[in-house]
């Protein structure tokens, strides 16, 4: 289900504790103008969502919040983190504290002395414990196949954990650095037909770690649609929400044709 509106509004309408699962990323200050869109974005504003995603959440739900800091006479803004300590000041937890790399950078002036900006932060809030993590395992496991046995990992007070034999596995679960292609980057012409869309990639990996299928998948600020199509793909329901008409007119087509393909396999 699609939203032409502001995502404050149709929150508001919406059932308490009716959503697995947000995969979002808000506007990152003022980094970029959405069609000249963003004159309310405040920081009264961004505190309403979240506190309206943590009325949406279901128990044991979880909210994916992917963002980054503009830089400012110098300065990065610091935005990031205190929306991290708002959405705690909620009641979410912090669940995790996720790195987007990227993997080239797209703009950089080496006269602000600084490095290059190559990653955003994905932070996970969870409403209580999160009630799936289908961690990714693919990374290759160098001892494949090797027995392990007595000693592993320490307790607080420095000494060793025993620790039962187990045969290492193929595969081990993967960091929480994730390096993606940016969406500019996308073969998909309608990822690059919004200033800062994320890597499907990207979306369709959160929503298989965090919720399982059948869930209710949100997206308050949709863009091109890229979480829909990886919620449609993988078999979630979704809501998305988008006040831009001319993103919203994108996402409806792109969402639509995946409905399409779903629906022919």
């Amino acid at each position: 289900m699609l939203h032409h509106g502001d995502c404050c509004d149709v929150l508001l309408a919406m059932a308490s504790g009716s959503i697995d699962l947000t995969v979002t990323s808000p506007p990152y200050d003022n980094l970029r103008t959405y069609n000249d869109s963003l004159s309310d974005w405040t920081e009264a504003k961004w505190k309403a969502i979240i506190a309206e995603l943590y009325r949406v959440t279901k128990p044991g739900g979880v909210v994916v919040w992917i963002v980054a800091d503009a830089t400012i006479e110098g300065s990065e803004t610091g935005t990031s983190f205190r929306q991290a300590l708002h959405a705690k000041d909620c009641g979410f937890r912090l669940h995790d504290t996720m790195i987007y790399q990227k993997l080239f950078c797209h703009t950089f002036d080496g006269r602000q002395r600084r490095y290059k900006p190559i990653f955003e932060f994905m932070f996970v809030f969870s409403k209580g414990a999160p009630n799936c993590g289908n961690l990714i395992k693919d990374i290759p496991n160098k001892t494949a196949g090797r027995l392990f046995s007595g000693k592993k990992g320490r307790d607080k007070n420095g000494s060793f954990r025993d620790q039962n034999p187990v045969v290492a596995a193929d595969f081990q679960v993967r960091s929480n650095v994730w390096v993606f292609e940016t969406g500019a980057n996308s073969s998909d012409s309608y990822s690059r037909q919004h200033p800062a869309a994320f890597p499907l990639a990207l979306a369709a990996d959160h929503i298989l770690s965090w919720s399982n299928v059948g869930d209710v998948v949100l997206d308050p600020f949709l863009g091109s649609g890229t979480t829909g199509v990886a919620a449609t793909q993988s078999g979630r329901n979704f809501i998305g929400i988008e006040r831009d008409e001319k993103y919203f007119a994108i996402a409806n087509q792109r969402i639509a044709a995946a409905l399409a393909a779903d629906k022919a396999t």
